[in-house]
């Protein structure tokens, strides 16, 4: 590590102190409090209260410690992390059926992603306002309409960027994790017999005294631990040792002391348990612990916000969603952008949520089962990078796997129990989004399959038009080509109506690598296929956002010398006609149309001038 990369370190890791931890540090709120709600009748007795620490505990050391911070972080794309980062590794070296198999969990993990971000926001930040059933009673009736003005404001502001505001996430997540950590202290300083939980033994006597309802206690006790995907997904932005050393130094001894402070708390006082968090503070910091409580979880809500910004351009980039705007809202940070189609779509099901279910309990019986799938996930796609890509012996492979999935698997169980009393939002969501990248995948190949099967050479066609060439006029003509080696179906439309060519035609392509980023040497890659045909292929990362401005640049240093106001881009427009189906698929091709017509244009996706831009259109039948 340089001398410059160590100056840096502590900055970089207060940073993700800021962004990667807000949901996982919020979770105090409300986590033990939810273990003994009335869904699971559990009293607030000394037993009870040591299983329940014991249990989370332990879970944030195996599963956030060991699982996610030791093993899972190893699975990096140039830097990079997140579901479908993972699901891109698992499938490089599988056969082609086992690749199908891994796309589909990838896949499946990104839509929990969309479930689940639904719900976090809610949840955090209504828990946060339900400090005011404690600092001032009589305000409750405020709960919902102040939770909904704090959201709106989130929102709304996302146009804007998150520079200016996320220069605070740092300190104000660091300030809460210390006040966590006072608070759990003092308490624990007066009551430190609640120490006693780090030994397991009292999880596994929970289990052995309460049967089936311990196993659905898990349902709440997981709540401890939502907000850990972020610790993979964020792992481009921090890096892996900013992101451990953030965890072992802050984040995990305030989880700590808090939850144990709590825990000390109700074996003093049973009664604290309406709101132990808040009833952990004196009386006279309640306000300033509602405000500060608020804060976090508007920086909660706002690192799930970007985390679905980035996953939604990643999708869109692999070719699993439909051509989107995406702003990017700083000059200096790359993955600073916005989706406006997407904050609108999350703002208004948040705000939906919440008049729905009211209160943070209710919404805890829907949270937690998009976050344990994509554990299930996470483990079986990160073992399979292991076995495949890391070369791992199968034997230790196998006995991680199982290991890991003896405990994924029985948290995803206990929350499948909350499927009824709320558990269904976070799933229907989920299979909305894995009903909309699938068809748009699978539809979309199907219309390249099916403008592309006239079976004509693009060689011998360019070899044609070389030998008996049409009527050539001055400039360079661009057809934008999504495959290399077939003909763009605008120059077959060109040359059939209009009768014309250019004196100088290229072939542009524009591929996604199977990697973040692609180094500016391999930009761009020129071929020239005839003395007046130039095929040009350009290569981006599934992080990155294409431009045609940019690419001229690199096209020519290397030779190839393009005026944008020289050049007119020739595109082809597709008005698609449903052909008889059977059932099961008419619907897949009636969203397919509808999510055509309302993707982003090609010259507003690549940054083309409009006025350099002909659309020849064409009926295609699907």
């Amino acid at each position: 590590m340089s001398t410059e990369h160590k100056r840096s370190l502590p900055a970089v890791t207060l940073a993700a102190i800021g962004v990667v931890y807000g949901d996982i540090g919020t979770s105090p709120l409300y986590t033990l409090r939810e273990c003994f709600s009335g869904h699971y009748g559990f009293s607030v007795e000394p037993s009870v209260v040591y299983g329940f620490l014991s249990l989370i505990f332990w879970l944030l050391v195996i599963v956030v410690s060991a699982k996610y911070l030791s093993f899972v972080l190893r699975a990096d794309n140039a830097g990079e992390g997140g579901i479908l980062t993972l699901m891109s590794l698992a499938g490089r070296n599988t056969s082609a059926r086992a690749t199908a198999i891994l796309v589909i969990l990838g896949l499946i993990g990104g839509s929990f992603f969309y479930g689940e971000v639904v719900i976090t926001p809610a949840m955090s930040v209504l828990s946060a306002m339900e400090g005011l059933e404690i600092a001032a009673p009589n305000l409750d009736a405020y709960i919902v309409p102040l939770s909904i003005a704090v959201l709106t404001l989130l929102f709304c502001i996302q146009k804007h960027g998150t520079g200016l505001v996320g220069k605070l996430f740092a300190p104000v997540m660091l300030l809460w994790f210390m006040v966590l950590a006072v608070l759990g202290l003092n308490s624990i300083i007066h009551n430190p017999e609640v120490l006693r939980a780090i030994n397991p033994v009292w999880a596994f006597n929970f289990f052995l005294d309460h049967k089936s309802f311990a196993f659905l206690a898990l349902g709440a006790v997981v709540l401890s631990i939502t907000g850990v995907e972020a610790l993979y997904a964020d792992m481009g932005h921090f890096g892996k040792m900013p992101i451990r050393l953030a965890w072992f130094s802050v984040v995990l001894p305030s989880l700590v002391l808090n939850y144990f402070g709590q825990g000390a708390l109700l074996l003093k006082n049973p009664e604290a348990i309406k709101n132990p968090f808040f009833l952990l503070a004196p009386d006279w910091a309640l306000l300033p612990m509602l405000i500060l409580a608020t804060l976090a979880t508007i920086i909660a809500s706002q690192a799930v916000i970007s985390g679905v910004f980035s996953l939604t351009r990643q999708a869109v980039r692999l070719g699993y969603l439909p051509p989107m705007r995406i702003i990017h809202t700083s000059e200096m940070e790359a993955g600073q952008i916005y989706v406006p189609v997407i904050n609108w779509m999350l703002y208004f099901a948040v705000v939906v949520v919440i008049l729905g279910f009211e209160h943070s309990s209710n919404l805890a019986a829907a949270y937690g089962i998009a976050v344990t799938g994509t554990m299930v996930l996470t483990t079986i796609l990160s073992c399979t990078v292991a076995y495949k890509n890391w070369h791992w012996k199968g034997f230790i492979v196998a006995v991680l796997a199982v290991v890991l999935l003896f405990i994924d698997v029985p948290l995803f169980a206990a929350n499948a129990t909350k499927i009824l009393s709320g558990g269904w939002l976070p799933l229907v969501l989920a299979l909305m989004m894995f009903v909309v990248m699938t068809t748009w995948k699978s539809e979309r190949f199907r219309l390249m399959r099916r403008m592309h099967e006239h079976g004509n050479s693009l060689e011998a066609m360019i070899a044609s038009l070389e030998k008996s060439p049409p009527v050539r006029v001055p400039g360079t003509a661009v057809y934008m080509s999504r495959a290399i080696n077939v003909i763009p179906f605008a120059l077959l439309h060109n040359l059939k109506h209009n009768k014309v060519l250019h004196e100088r035609v290229v072939l542009l392509t524009l591929r996604t690598e199977d990697a973040p980023y692609v180094h500016n040497v391999r930009r761009v890659t020129i071929e020239q296929m005839s003395p007046t045909f130039w095929r040009v292929v350009a290569s981006y990362g599934f992080k990155e956002t294409p431009n045609v401005e940019e690419v001229f640049h690199r096209c020519g240093l290397e030779g190839l010398s393009c005026r944008m106001m020289e050049t007119s881009f020739f595109m082809s427009h597709e008005s698609l006609i449903l052909t008889k189906r059977p059932w099961y698929l008419y619907f897949r091709g009636k969203l397919f149309i509808a999510l055509s017509r309302n993707a982003l244009r090609a010259p507003d996706q690549f940054e083309i001038p409009p006025n350099r831009v002909i659309e020849l259109g064409t009926q295609v039948e699907i």
